[in-house]
């Protein structure tokens, strides 16, 4: 675009040489200055398109590191154990330690196709279907077949959670509410209406798949065994649950106990019907829908997914040099968030998203050391959604670890929480050796300085720290002032 127009002023230059006969010094000083202007412009603009592309890439690359990194994390809930073929060749199906199975199937079948054409039969079959396909997507469990009029889905596979049998109580109750439904319709027009058993068991699982593509999933073992007899030997309009799924599921579930089901090789098992989701956990405390409270309790369970593919992946690829800031350093601020969060007496989701922060604030140190603050927000706005945290729920973890900064300063009591715990080592017993990890990693990351200008460093720190909480003043402040005089004993020590 510039070349262009220099050298049209040089021909113009040129042309008018030939017209006028000579240029006057002054005019060929104005066309001079007039090019070198506009060749300094051009070359201002080509240099800040080349800084703008350099930084644009520098972000693509963060961008897609933090990108792998967190989906690293999410699939740290992959299979546990791989069964490979005689031959050892590839994997040919995963087992699974537990896995919440159920079965469902339409009671009096034989009776209904009796009376009804092959065509509507299929078609109301199909609309059943579909709807139980939504339902079971909508709660992340997996559909594994139809098999005639009955229906088969599992929870937790392919991804593990520990949440899989509540949510499978959820797809079951929803499921019943969507017949009871069309049995009231039915009813109002006197037509025949369908009912319902359904029966639930969780336990180990062996899980493959099936199929000439190997699209399909598929399961086997006692566990399916046994949710296809709490279905046979449930009724119509109930859900049926052997003991181990009660056990997983009495904290947010109304159940009543059925006695026992004799089980071939087992023994016999107990049996629960589930009434409803308990009072306080459903909205109106009508025991039909879950309310928030349901939900937070039910993300307080899901936290220990995500802590153990969190931990697991700073094991793992943290660099060599972390000295501090590694894996003790991260249980010990989430140990210490909950400590000072239940003796702040925050909510039951404020304790759920400061321990969240705490587990996430430092994640950002498997991909840069320098920014890793950012990194670590980075890395929560991708991996959190995986583990059914909310938008706002996200952005509140991101204000959370933003305050993990040095400079930072909290406006807020979680803030100051989180504050509080990430320093709580300045008033703990082992302050001097955790300050010597601290040391140790700084001079290999932010070059050389003396013990005595560290210590000196951390004198001052110390002397203008203050925690935030009343918990962490009553557990730490004296503690840290001892840890101050020693400090400063050390510090004359060496001058000496």
């Amino acid at each position: 675009m510039i070349y262009p127009a220099i050298t049209y002023l040089v021909s113009a230059s040129v042309l008018a040489a030939g017209v006028f006969g000579t240029i006057t010094i002054k005019l060929f000083g104005e066309i001079v200055l007039v090019i070198a202007v506009l060749g300094i412009l051009y070359y201002l603009k080509r240099l800040f398109y080349k800084k703008v592309e350099e930084l644009t890439n520098i972000r693509v690359e963060r961008a897609l590191r933090t990108k792998e990194k967190a989906l690293r994390i999410f699939s740290g809930l992959d299979s546990e154990t791989s069964v490979k073929d005689n031959d050892g060749g590839k994997v040919k199906s995963i087992k699974y330690k537990s896995v919440t199975v159920l079965f469902a199937d339409i009671q009096g079948f034989t009776k209904i196709v009796e009376h009804l054409n092959p065509e509507k039969l299929i078609d109301e079959l199909d609309s059943f279907f579909i709807k139980f396909d939504s339902i079971v997507d909508k709660h992340g469990i997996e559909k594994i077949k139809t098999i005639g009029d009955a229906y088969m889905a599992a929870g937790g596979i392919p991804d593990k959670s520990r949440v899989h049998s509540i949510k499978m109580i959820l797809v079951a109750m929803e499921i019943h509410s969507y017949m009871f439904e069309l049995r009231e319709a039915k009813t109002k027009q006197h037509q025949d209406y369908w009912e319902l058993r359904v029966g639930i068991h969780t336990g180990p699982v062996i899980a493959g798949r099936v199929g000439r593509n190997k699209t399909s999933l598929d399961i086997w073992g006692d566990t399916v065994n046994i949710a296809s007899r709490m279905e046979s030997s449930g009724v119509a309009g109930e859900i049926n649950i052997t003991g181990a799924t009660y056990q997983l599921v009495k904290g947010f579930f109304v159940c009543e106990y059925r006695g026992k089901m004799p089980i071939k090789y087992k023994g016999e098992i107990d049996m629960y019907f589930v009434k409803g989701i308990e009072p306080e956990l459903s909205v109106n405390g009508e025991g039909k829908i879950p309310n928030d409270l349901f939900n937070i309790r039910m993300q307080h369970i899901r936290f220990g997914d995500l802590e153990d593919a969190v931990l697991e992946r700073l094991e793992r690829e943290l660099p060599e040099d972390i000295y501090y800031h590694n894996v003790k350093h991260t249980i010990d601020v989430v140990t210490q968030t909950e400590i000072i969060a239940l003796g702040e007496g925050v909510s039951e989701e404020e304790l759920l998203l400061l321990k969240t922060a705490a587990l996430m604030h430092d994640t950002g140190f498997i991909l840069d050391y320098h920014e890793h603050e950012a990194s670590s927000i980075e890395l929560a706005r991708e991996v959190l959604a995986y583990f059914d945290y909310s938008q706002s729920q996200i952005d509140t973890v991101v204000d959370l670890i933003q305050v993990t900064h040095p400079k930072a300063r909290p406006v807020n009591k979680m803030q100051a929480i989180l504050k509080d715990a990430d320093l709580d080592y300045l008033g703990r017993s082992d302050f001097m050796a955790v300050s010597e990890s601290l040391f140790k990693e700084l001079q290999e990351h932010n070059g050389m300085m003396s013990e005595q200008e560290w210590n000196k460093r951390q004198c001052d720190f110390i002397s203008g720290h203050k925690y935030y909480t009343e918990t962490a003043r009553k557990m730490r402040q004296m503690n840290k002032e001892k840890q101050l005089e020693k400090l400063k004993l050390v510090s004359k020590n060496a001058a000496v």
